[in-house]
C-alpha cells in the first residue's frame, strides 16, 4: 500500500521536462502522420477514403495496394495516439501551473511570516482614550478616540498600577513635552503631548479609562 501511494506521488509530479518530452514525442507523431499521407499522395493522391477497386470491382491495378492500406491503417493509429497525447499534454501543463501556483503561494505565505516575525511585537496597552475635546492639548498632539496607550512619559505597560500613574507624569510635566506611544489600527504611533493650561478643564482634555487585562 506504501508503495503505491509513493508511486502515485510520483506520477502526481510533473515537470518543465516532462511537458517537453511530450511535445516532442507530438511532433514526432505528426511528422509520421505527414510521411504515411506523403505515401497516400504518390499513389495518386487517393487519401484515406478514395475506392481501391475499378468500376468493375475489381482491385486496382494503377496502384500498391498494400501500402495504402498499410499507410492508411497507420494513420488511424497515429491519429488515436495523438489525440492521446494531446490529452496528456493538457493534464501536464494543467498539473505544472497548479504546482508552480500552490509553490508560489506558499513563498508568499512564508514571506508574510518572516516579515511578521521580523517586526517587533506590541506590549499590551493598560489604558484607552475614549474622549478628546477639541482645541485641547491632547487635541492638538493628535491624540485620537480609541488610541491604547502603550507608554505614558516614564509609565509603560510593566509599571502602571492605576490612573494616578498618569495624573502624576501630567502634573509634573506641566508646559513640557511628554512622549507618548499608543496602538491605532494595530501599529504603534508616537505623539509628544504638552501638558498646560487651556480654556477647558484640566491639563490635557482628553478621557483616559484603564483598560484591565
Amino acid at each position: 500500500m506504501k508503495m503505491t501511494e509513493e508511486n502515485n506521488n510520483d506520477k502526481a509530479v510533473i515537470t518543465v521536462e516532462d511537458v517537453q518530452r511530450l511535445i516532442k514525442k507530438k511532433d514526432e507523431i505528426e511528422e509520421q502522420i505527414k510521411a504515411y499521407y506523403d505515401v497516400l499522395e504518390d499513389q495518386g493522391d487517393v487519401g484515406m477514403d478514395a475506392p481501391l477497386v475499378d468500376v468493375e470491382g475489381y482491385p486496382r491495378a494503377d496502384v500498391d495496394l498494400f501500402q495504402i492500406r498499410t499507410a492508411r491503417h497507420s494513420i488511424s493509429c497515429l491519429q488515436n495516439d495523438h489525440k492521446a497525447i494531446m490529452v496528456e499534454i493538457e493534464e501536464a501543463l494543467h498539473k505544472l501551473h497548479a504546482r508552480e501556483k500552490a509553490k508560489h503561494d506558499q513563498d508568499q505565505a512564508e514571506a508574510q511570516t518572516e516579515r511578521m516575525e521580523q517586526e517587533p511585537s506590541l506590549p499590551p496597552p493598560f489604558a484607552r482614550v475614549d474622549a478628546v475635546t477639541q482645541g485641547s492639548p491632547a487635541y492638538q498632539a493628535g491624540v485620537h478616540i480609541g488610541d491604547e496607550i502603550i507608554e505614558f512619559g516614564s509609565v509603560h505597560t510593566s509599571n502602571f498600577q492605576n490612573l494616578q500613574n498618569i495624573a502624576s507624569v501630567v502634573q509634573h510635566s506641566e508646559g513640557k513635552s511628554v512622549s507618548i506611544a499608543v496602538i491605532r489600527n494595530g501599529q504603534r504611533v508616537h505623539l509628544g503631548l504638552t501638558p498646560q493650561r487651556w480654556s477647558g478643564r484640566g491639563l490635557l482634555g482628553c478621557n483616559i479609562v484603564p483598560l484591565h487585562r
